[in-house]
């Protein structure tokens, strides 16, 4: 990997979670709560947050660009997810969770000036992101930019984390991975245990066609590891992810970069100490 594209990943690293942790805060769940989501579980929540920028859509779609989920799964929260609430609804409440589960994990620094800098720089780069044919980080990019510079750096943080997931889809099928492949082959470069993937909803049956179908493209052996070959097509994928999500970091620049990076160190250690977020998930940061 050359060091302008580790520079790439290194942001998604350090973003990731600032977007991230509010589909674990409790007072998000409390938010989702009070539309009427049940909150035994996230997920009927998380479909509805995650996918209100889309507008009233139905399963077909949200299948299509969440993509590591399966149909099934889908069709469990959407569209009902929009019975219980409308888009509109859920986008207003988003603000109000984001707003209270930011000042919950960030304290005073909500409004200091660290806080605030590094707002302004997350947003330069994501107003920089090229979102033509990247429907997640369009539909985010969409509403008009809030005030507050904690609400601005969420929305940043989340249309840049979809608009290098947008890329990451177009760069999995351009290698020839549907859904359930991607899963079965990212686990078996060691992105996450096989149990971790479990959350995306495939059956045993479709994991092991999944399965089947790598081995007899010789990228998994049958121990479910992946082969050389299986190991050089995951690190083509992630390459060009990379290459694909390079674009608003280049609009930073060097200095601003690395100026977001000190900025964001606080707030990703606050981020991960909090004991919201997972230690494994689907993402496999810190691993690839």
């Amino acid at each position: 990997m050359s060091d302008e594209l580790g520079q790439v990943r290194r942001m998604w690293h350090l973003l990731e979670p600032l977007h991230a942790v509010f589909y674990y805060a409790p007072e998000v769940f409390e938010e989702a709560a009070a539309l009427g989501y049940a909150t035994d579980e996230r997920w009927p929540s998380y479909f509805a947050w995650r996918a209100a920028p889309l507008g009233p859509v139905g399963a077909k779609e949200v299948t299509a660009v969440f993509h590591s989920f399966s149909p099934a799964t889908v069709g469990r929260h959407i569209p009902a997810a929009w019975e219980v609430a409308g888009p509109p609804a859920v986008l207003d409440a988003r603000t109000r969770a984001v707003d209270r589960a930011y000042r919950a994990l960030f304290g005073d620094r909500v409004d200091g000036p660290e806080l605030a800098e590094a707002a302004a720089l997350a947003r330069r780069a994501a107003e920089a992101a090229d979102v033509t044919g990247r429907p997640l980080a369009e539909a985010n990019a969409a509403p008009p930019w809030p005030e507050a510079p904690h609400l601005v750096l969420w929305q940043a943080a989340t249309v840049l984390r979809e608009h290098r997931g947008d890329g990451h889809i177009a760069a999995l099928t351009g290698a020839g991975l549907d859904p359930v492949e991607s899963l079965v082959s990212f686990a078996s470069i060691g992105a996450a245990r096989p149990e971790v993937f479990a959350s995306r909803g495939w059956s045993a049956a479709e994991w092991g066609a999944a399965r089947e179908r790598l081995a007899a493209r010789e990228l998994l052996a049958a121990d479910g590891t992946a082969t050389d070959a299986g190991r050089a097509l995951r690190a083509e994928v992630e390459r060009r992810t990379d290459e694909s999500a390079a674009g608003p970091w280049e609009a930073l620049g060097g200095k601003g970069r690395e100026r977001l990076a000190e900025l964001l160190g606080p707030l990703w250690v606050a981020a991960i100490s909090s004991g919201l977020l997972p230690g494994e998930t689907t993402l496999g940061i810190g691993k690839v």
